[in-house]
């Protein structure tokens, strides 16, 4: 791309500002209307950035936008979110789950420790399932999912590149495997501890005003266990190809209309589409069907995160420009660990983590070796931030997004895009404030 963030005026933002829009009132406002053409809603705001960018910087600069866009973010996150979703709903864990706070807290600690080996969306979509099974029969299950998207999908990924997409780019820059481990790990269990505090409070109020029994309403239920074991398998294949790709430097390489595609990372996707079609091939029969296993959650995040990647485009680029473009006063306060903090956090809320990380990365000089010494206050506020604070809405972080689809499939009544906000308003927030107060300063 040859066009600069420099050049672009806010009103470049307004189609990424509508999508958003869009995904906040639509589902409340129009909910009928939202969920048979909200594919054709995301393609009206992209068409709204794309028709005026192709008039004003041509048709080579808007393709080149586009293939650059597709290759380099869009294609690699579908096909790891394709294999991880693949793979993780062909693994049953049968038996007859009790829902109770000790159970659910359980399960969520299990998936926190997963995530940073198997990536926050394999142990989202690995534990998801079973534990709204477990909470079925509970008149309040939603505040269930929130947690579970705070802790499981993303608190749980920031300790390694593999858990989480905006730590997995920056050692792709350089930054080595077990730094963020070392510098975020009181972070992470001063939250993972405090928020599953809180659930349990929350949870244990609930299931005691529900007057639910802890006795087994079905003691013939088949015992505790895994189905579709063989899925592993895969699962490792694939967190191996996404390690693969960020060690193995062959120095080989393609273009494709100016946008470099390197051998490591055409070999890391196309193993991953095997992946996933070994998955299907292996899974033994009737497993996906237990797990009530479906494409439509898979469809709606690739459907709507096309449309966030391309509107974003001109977003990213006027933040990288610093103090050059438009958000210069942005840049001009980012003069401590705390501001980049929360600035890094507070863009990952409504942008995609893992681009809002690589612009404050480069804001921050974008030496990896420089940031990792000196710099190290500054590239854990920006890790912590981009991690922590994708929790803050549905589109923070692409597991969000698809673990509240599932449990809509499932008959959860999950909250709005708004009401969504005011749990992580009200319990994630104050948590941050505390934990950025301690080590961020």
């Amino acid at each position: 791309m040859s066009f600069s963030g420099a050049e672009l005026g806010l009103t470049w933002a307004a189609p990424f500002a509508g999508l958003l829009l869009s995904i906040a009132v639509m589902p409340l406002a129009a909910p009928a209307f939202w969920h048979h053409h909200f594919g054709k809603i995301a393609a009206g705001w992209t068409l709204a950035l794309l028709i005026p960018f192709a008039l004003a910087f041509g048709a080579a600069e808007t393709g080149g936008v586009l293939v650059h866009t597709l290759v380099e973010e869009y294609l690699p996150f579908t096909i790891l979110l394709g294999a991880l979703y693949t793979t993780a709903g062909g693994i049953f864990i049968r038996g007859n789950l009790h829902g109770s706070p000790a159970l659910n807290s359980g399960l969520m600690l299990l998936g926190a420790g997963l995530a940073s080996f198997m990536g926050t969306t394999g142990a989202s979509m690995l534990l998801i399932r079973p534990l709204i099974r477990a909470n079925d029969n509970r008149r309040h299950n939603a505040h269930v999912v929130v947690f579970f998207i705070f802790i499981v999908s993303n608190v749980g990924g920031s300790l390694t590149p593999l858990g989480d997409p905006p730590l997995f780019l920056g050692f792709l820059q350089g930054v080595s495997f077990f730094w963020t481990a070392g510098h975020l790990w009181q972070e992470t269990l001063f939250l993972l501890a405090a928020l599953l505090a809180v659930f349990w409070g929350i949870d244990a109020w609930l299931y005691r005003k529900e007057g639910i029994t802890p006795a087994d309403p079905t003691p013939d239920a088949p015992r505790l266990g895994l189905e579709g074991v063989i899925n592993l398998l895969p699962l490792v294949v694939a967190i191996g190809l996404v390690l693969m790709s960020g060690t193995w430097k062959p120095g080989i390489g393609f273009d494709l209309w100016g946008t470099p595609l390197p051998l490591q990372a055409l070999v890391r996707d196309v193993g991953l589409v095997v992946v996933t079609f070994a998955s299907l091939w292996l899974t033994p029969a009737g497993v996906r069907e237990k797990n009530q296993f479906s494409w439509a959650p898979m469809q709606e995040v690739a459907k709507l995160f096309i449309a966030i990647f391309l509107t974003m485009v001109p977003v990213i680029a006027m933040l990288k420009a610093g103090p050059a473009g438009v958000f210069a006063p942005l840049a001009a306060m980012l003069d401590s660990p705390m501001a980049y903090f929360w600035l890094t956090g507070g863009l990952s809320s409504v942008l995609d983590n893992a681009p809002t990380y690589l612009a404050f990365f480069n804001l921050a000089g974008g030496n990896a070796a420089q940031l990792m010494n000196e710099g190290a206050s500054v590239l854990a506020a920006i890790s912590g931030g981009a991690v922590f604070m994708g929790a803050m809405t549905y589109i923070g972080n692409a597991p969000n997004f698809m673990v509240k689809a599932i449990a809509e499939e499932r008959g959860v009544k999950m909250p709005s895009f708004g009401g969504y906000l005011l749990w992580s308003c009200a319990v994630l927030l104050p948590l941050l404030f505390v934990m950025g107060w301690i080590w961020m300063r």
